[in-house]
């Protein structure tokens, strides 16, 4: 799986449609202060970018190019595909954005490494959801070279994996052809959105120069003990003929073609994560992060404090007398209700349960075992119903001297804790749950809560009840947490009874994929000793193969490569390879210094550009792959190759781009009659009273119109309501964007644009095709700026500069207006709101359209700042307005405060609450000087002569009302 992401905010967005007249809201938006843009309030914002959008539709009426429909496409003022070309070949030619080497970096310059989660090179391509993040971190790129820091903006491929050896199998076309042609198609496609990327540094995880330093981090881990080979039940996919970890199984199917996974055991490589697991919960807190991605980060390590306590087992005859020839230990986070255990929970793999099963339940407790061997650990952990068989035996509680059965239950999980748990259906819903399937005692142990018949109290709050004295402890009406330490502190004076205990929900990363297309492990075997390949040796490179289809019985199809299992110094080499998670795990320090032949990395270059200052890509990414590579940027801390506890000091999940929105009117299906959306059920295509049935109509844009603001109604009867929805984007739903498309139809920048002008950049948001065409008009209003269209073109075909355009000194107001914008733009884009950065560019341009000369030296800033955004049209402007080399170098535009202040403002007049006049008076004006002003003013003398001033209303800097009778 590649790590690129167009799946992002988990909440809607209402996005604005802007320029298109009836596309609706799909959702309130709402979003964190503390996460994008959290110096200034989002509303007000994305108001003002409403009100500038449709404030350019209104003036963009008026312009040569309106009226225009998005099949046929906008009459931009400018050749954008000529235009667009050029400054590609223009920047490839001249190494615009080359990142310099080592022996030319001015390392005394402030860096900044923006990274892109690199993509997996599918034969799809891109569509336009791809480029959302890649867009936004291209400005950060470009903005910040203009800032004058060094740049790190890298590009590269995540290509091993399961997609091109399947479609290999099916064509017998190699991994590696298949592979470069999807490469090949990518790079084509970025480069034609005019992405900054240092293609110098490109590199993919298959090339065998990037694989080599992969095989040999795996070593370090081996060598330290890190990575081991175990018998471990594992998800086994027969149709992809590999080993799955748990994070790529999704209810019992696999995540990569959703084919049914099977548990069984098998030896594999594990890595020992869960050696990191308090380094890699403890440095979350340091991380500039989402919340919402630290907290899955959180739950996924599950590290709780508790106990293990140990409860004999009673024998398993009718007598039911006390045996210690065996005993159970369990682990708990909550040892203050041991008196209220009723059962005791075993996992179907817990490894003494044979010994635990009377001879009448054997059977039974067989059946059961097999039936959950073939349930993934998600699957058995987040099962709502309950399922379990009695062993036949009871323990005995350590403290209560209570007899109490063993069941063997698939809700607990061989591979967390001791694999059994002690029961306390009062205080933990699940065994409620579970004692209520199967009529347990339900014995109440805290104070508080409701009915027990209803559900646990699993609150913390209340004092113990129904302790009687157990273990010699004197319990009741204690409070729970000081309960708690009691237990804990007898616990350790009594250690036969049990420990204070940490336990984790990580488990150990199962490393070994049973494929071809992967790198393969530096690993040989010796009299079946696993033993390193010595590091002068590397890489072991894949040997060239023209079957890759997997055996099925859990060998890797390496293992037809006869000649290539003989080491050169003996022993046979593993078979299986690294998941595609290892190459992704550390590609970040490989693009600082791609080129090394002697180490992974330069410990200069390293120590210059770590950490990675912004890293934009998907959600679905928190607990794989960021974890994974935090993981082995630990080790590598360790190893000393690194100089920091973390790659990614900030990250930013990027929202989805949802499919065009798509409209749905419904009929009765006995009268074919239409009824209103919002009468319907529509996930059940029922109506919601009397549950008859209807039909689902898709229709036409044109057909649809929006009434009171937010409804969709039909245009032929505006009392039947339709649903307004966006999907994302699937094949199946037909509804996928090429963004080459978009590119030939509006240009490269216009899509750029949109893409950031759509919303925040972390809200889910639907595509429109029509508004990309606003955003193409809005650059054509830029282009009419400084070019004056209306002119007959010279030889070349350029049109000449506007004749507004002059070297004239800006007037104070100009200035005002420029470093204003200035200010806006700076900010906005410093904070990622790029949707109100646009908006502030907009109401730039209102004000200059104003203005009855355009000073060069306002228009010249302007166009640097537009550049990040629209770097094609910024270039080509620059270029006409004389200068000789890319702008991508300039500086940035210089904030003077001294323009911002106010010299004079205008007052609203009002009489008796109507507007009478204006007043121009000196900023910072006492009220009194206002109103003696105003009443001076003969269009104010009008209306208040011969009568009584009351009361004058005054609103500072705003507004006067005299109030007169």
């Amino acid at each position: 799986m590649g790590l690129e992401s167009h799946v992002g905010g988990v909440k809607p967005v209402a996005v604005m449609a802007f320029l298109v007249g009836h596309a609706p809201r799909i959702g309130v938006h709402r979003i964190s202060h503390t996460r994008i843009g959290a110096q200034r309030t989002h509303a007000r914002g994305y108001a003002h970018q409403r009100r500038c959008s449709l404030r350019m539709q209104q003036q963009d009426e008026s312009e040569s190019d309106s009226g225009l429909n998005a099949s046929a496409g906008p009459a931009l003022a400018y050749d954008h595909i000529k235009v667009e070309a050029h400054w590609q070949q223009y920047w490839q030619q001249h190494g615009t954005f080359r990142t310099e080497p080592m022996e030319a970096l001015d390392m005394s310059k402030p860096k900044y490494y923006v990274l892109d989660m690199f993509p997996y090179p599918s034969g799809a391509g891109l569509h336009v959801g791809h480029p959302e993040g890649y867009t936004a971190t291209d400005i950060m790129a470009r903005y910040k070279r203009m800032q004058g820091f060094n740049v790190m903006h890298p590009m590269g491929w995540d290509a091993f994996g399961l997609p091109a050896e399947q479609y290999a199998i099916q064509t017998g076309t190699h991994p590696a052809v298949t592979t470069k042609k999807n490469i090949d198609r990518f790079r084509s496609q970025l480069q034609a959105l005019g992405f900054s990327y240092d293609w110098q540094r490109e590199l993919s995880t298959t090339d065998v120069s990037y694989y080599k330093w992969t095989q040999w981090i795996f070593l370090q881990l081996f060598k330290r003990g890190l990575a081991y080979q175990d018998d471990v039940p594992v998800n086994w996919c027969p149709a992809l003929g590999t080993v799955l970890a748990n994070e790529e199984v999704i209810d019992g199917k696999s995540e990569r073609g959703g084919y049914p996974v099977e548990r069984r055991p098998m030896r594999q490589w594990v890595l020992k994560i869960t050696e990191y697991a308090d380094r890699l919960l403890a440095d979350l807190d340091e991380l500039d992060w989402p919340e919402s991605i630290k907290d899955m980060q959180r739950n996924w390590i599950g590290r709780s404090e508790g106990a293990e306590i140990v409860f004999p087992v009673a024998s398993t005859g009718e007598e039911k007398s006390q045996s210690t020839s065996t005993s159970i230990t369990v682990f708990t986070t909550r040892p203050e209700t041991i008196a209220g255990v009723s059962y005791l929970s075993v996992a179907p793999e817990y490894g003494e349960l044979e010994q635990l099963v009377t001879p009448d339940q054997r059977e039974a407790v067989n059946a059961y075992c097999e039936a959950a061997r073939n349930r993934s650990d998600r699957e058995r952990n987040e099962a709502s119903n309950k399922t379990g068989v009695w062993t036949g035996s009871y323990a005995v509680n350590p403290f209560t001297k209570a007899q109490v059965p063993i069941w063997v239950a698939d809700y607990v999980l061989g591979g967390y804790g001791t694999g059994a748990v002690m029961a306390v259906p009062a205080h933990d819903q699940r065994d409620w749950a579970f004692a209520n399937a199967f009529d347990l005692p339900v014995i109440r142990v805290i104070t508080g809560g409701g009915d027990l018949s209803e559900g646990a109290y699993t609150g913390y709050e209340g004092e113990l009840v129904n302790w009687n004295g157990a273990a010699g402890l004197n319990l009741d009406g204690t409070g729970v947490a000081s309960a708690k330490a009691q237990i804990l502190e007898h616990l350790e004076a009594n250690a036969s009874l049990g420990t204070k205990k940490v336990n984790y929900k990580l488990r150990d990363w199962l490393f070994s994929r049973q494929r071809y297309w992967g790198e393969p492990f530096p690993i040989v075997f010796v009299d079946g000793e696993a033993r390193a390949v010595p590091e002068d040796e590397l890489p072991v490179q894949l040997p060239n193969m023209d079957n890759f289809e997997p055996a099925g019985t859990g060998e890797s199809p390496l293992a037809k490569a006869t000649d290539w299992l003989k080491a050169p110094g003996g022993g046979t080499r593993e078979t299986n390879t690294m998941p595609q998670w290892a190459g992704s795990c550390w590609y970040y320090l490989r693009f600082i210094d791609p080129d090394n032949v002697g180490a992974p990395i330069a410990p200069e270059l390293e120590k210059y550009w770590m950490p990675v200052d912004l890293y934009v890509g998907g959600v679905e990414h928190a607990v794989l792959h960021l974890l994974y590579a935090r993981f082995w940027h630990k080790v590598l801390y360790d190893c000393g190759v690194v100089s920091t506890k973390e790659p990614f000091q900030r990250l930013v999940n990027q929202g989805m781009i949802l499919g065009q929105v798509e409209y749905t009117a419904y009929r009765m299906a006995d009268s074919n009659e239409y009824v209103s959306a919002t009468d319907v059920d529509t996930d059940n295509l029922v109506l919601k009273k009397g549950g008859a049935a209807v039909l689902a109509e898709s229709l036409d844009p044109a057909q649809v119109k929006k009434i009171n603001g937010t409804q969709m109604v039909l245009q032929s009867d505006e009392s039947i309501s339709v649903s307004a929805r966006a999907h994302k984007m699937s094949k199946s739903r037909g509804n996928v964007v090429n963004p080459d498309d978009v590119i030939q139809q509006f240009g490269a920048d216009a899509l750029r644009c949109y893409l950031m002008f759509m919303g925040p950049l972390d809200q889910v948001k639907p595509w429109s095709t029509q508004a990309v065409q606003g955003m193409a008009r809005f650059l054509s209003r830029v282009w009419r700026l400084a070019i004056d269209t209306e002119s007959v073109p010279d030889a070349e075909g350029n049109e000449p500069l506007h004749p507004l355009l002059d070297n004239a000194e800006p007037t104070k107001e100009q200035l005002r207006v420029l470093h204003q914008t200035i200010k806006r733009i700076s900010e906005d884009t410093e904070g990622l709101r790029f949707n109100t950065a646009i908006a502030g560019m907009m109401e730039f341009m209102n004000a200059v359209y104003k203005w009855e000369n355009r000073p060069r030296a306002v228009l010249e800033p302007f166009v640097l700042m537009l550049s990040p955004y629209a770097p094609h049209v910024a270039e080509e402007l620059w270029a006409r307005l004389g200068h000789t080399s890319s702008l991508a170098l300039q500086p940035w535009p210089v904030l003077d405060e001294k323009y911002l202040v106010v010299d004079e403002i205008t007052i609203v007049l009002q009489v008796n609450g109507k507007v009478r006049s204006k007043l121009t008076i000196a900023a910072g004006a006492e009220e009194s000087m206002v109103v003696e002003s105003a009443m001076d003013l003969e269009q104010i003398q009008k209306f208040t002569q011969g009568k009584t001033i009351r009361k004058t209303i005054y609103v500072p800097n705003r507004l006067l009302n005299i109030v007169a009778n």
